[in-house]
């Protein structure tokens, strides 16, 4: 168990003791395979994505070596043109249940090895982890568009699905600055990283009509906040205009409208968001609210339906519990933390010339 002296940055008045803190990490480390994979839960399938957030969350919390297990796993299970599958039945790699391969998955294991190297200073993690990341990232730019936006996935035939998703173009985002960084590190610059991060943000910040309409949906508010591209005025603008649509007050945030039903993930996420835009106040308020969702392992129940009383699905994920700990992490200084979040020391890219900000 992570013991509570690793905890420190993870103590928030009225959302996480250290004793907390430590149940909720090792919680985590719980529901990882010793393989490395940690999959939602036990039982369930890994998604790329989500594996990470769960090892940055074990950072986060000073543990290491499960940590790297984790970027371990997915370094051992790359696919030959770079990418992973979008799941594997309970983290095992002889089992894939979507061969579909998402780009915003796969673009994230920039964020986990930055946010790993950052905690640890790990200059030989780095190393065997840069052509990990610099295959991802190729992958990912394959199916960057005219328009700067980049297709969801290619099918397990290879065929590229061009349609766009905010949320994972924001999460891309994210990633490109992160691997940019990267590749600072490894003394190897990518100027055509930096055009398409540029492109990437141009089209997140100004064409919505390039990406599918997903406007119910949460994580399409904030995402483009959360992952960078909208700072600044325009990211206070953004995340008043809908915060009565989507805030439950004492309950936490609505995944999708307009169905009555609050998740973790996206409350924390938000949080994060709110962290990023100097809004401190309101992103601890939003993690005071989703107390209820706390259960006793330290584990966080995915959601709740309000309007029944219920939790829903009546599953306690890795990820939910991650980002929780990922935005107290924020919220209390963490460096690893705040400068993948936060962004102001990552590369911003370049501004295409066609259509400047």
């Amino acid at each position: 168990m992570t013991s509570p002296g690793d905890t420190a940055t993870l103590v928030l008045d009225g959302v996480l003791t250290a004793e907390q803190a430590a149940r909720t990490a090792a919680g985590i480390a719980g529901l990882q395979r010793p393989d490395g994979a940690i999959p939602w839960f036990r039982g369930h399938h890994l998604d790329p994505w989500d594996h990470i957030e769960a090892a940055m969350a074990l950072d986060a919390a000073g543990d290491h070596h499960r940590a790297r297990a984790a970027y371990e796993w997915l370094a051992r299970h790359q696919l030959p043109d770079g990418s992973w599958y979008a799941a594997y039945a309970d983290g095992d790699a002889t089992r894939p249940t979507d061969r579909t391969r998402e780009t915003n998955f796969c673009a994230y294991v920039a964020v986990g090895v930055l946010h790993h190297h950052l905690a640890t200073g790990d200059e030989e993690f780095r190393r065997r982890m840069w052509p990990v990341v610099s295959a991802a990232v190729e992958f990912v730019l394959e199916l960057q568009q005219e328009g700067g936006e980049i297709g969801w996935k290619r099918e397990d035939d290879g065929t590229a699905v061009t349609a766009a998703l905010l949320t994972g173009c924001s999460s891309v985002h994210q990633a490109l600055r992160c691997a940019l960084r990267l590749a600072e590190l490894a003394g190897e610059p990518q100027p055509g990283w930096e055009l398409a991060t540029g492109r990437l943000a141009h089209a997140v910040r100004a064409h919505p009509e390039r990406f599918l309409d997903k406007s119910r949906y949460s994580m399409d508010w904030y995402y483009p906040v959360l992952g960078g591209a909208v700072r600044g005025p325009a990211a206070e603008r953004r995340i008043a205009a809908r915060w009565d649509e989507f805030v439950v007050p004492g309950l936490g945030v609505r995944c999708v409208l307009p169905n009555p039903w609050v998740t973790g993930g996206e409350s924390a996420e938000l949080a994060l968001a709110l962290w990023a835009i100097g809004d401190t106040h309101r992103a601890v308020e939003i993690l005071r609210s989703i107390g209820h969702l706390r259960a006793g392992d330290g584990l966080y129940w995915t959601g709740y339906v309000f309007a029944d009383n219920a939790v829903w699905p009546e599953e306690l994920t890795s990820w939910t519990a991650g980002s929780v700990l990922l935005a107290v992490a924020a919220l209390n200084g963490h460096r690893p933390t705040t400068v993948v979040f936060g962004g102001e020391d990552l590369p911003l890219g370049l501004a295409p010339d066609c259509c400047p900000d």
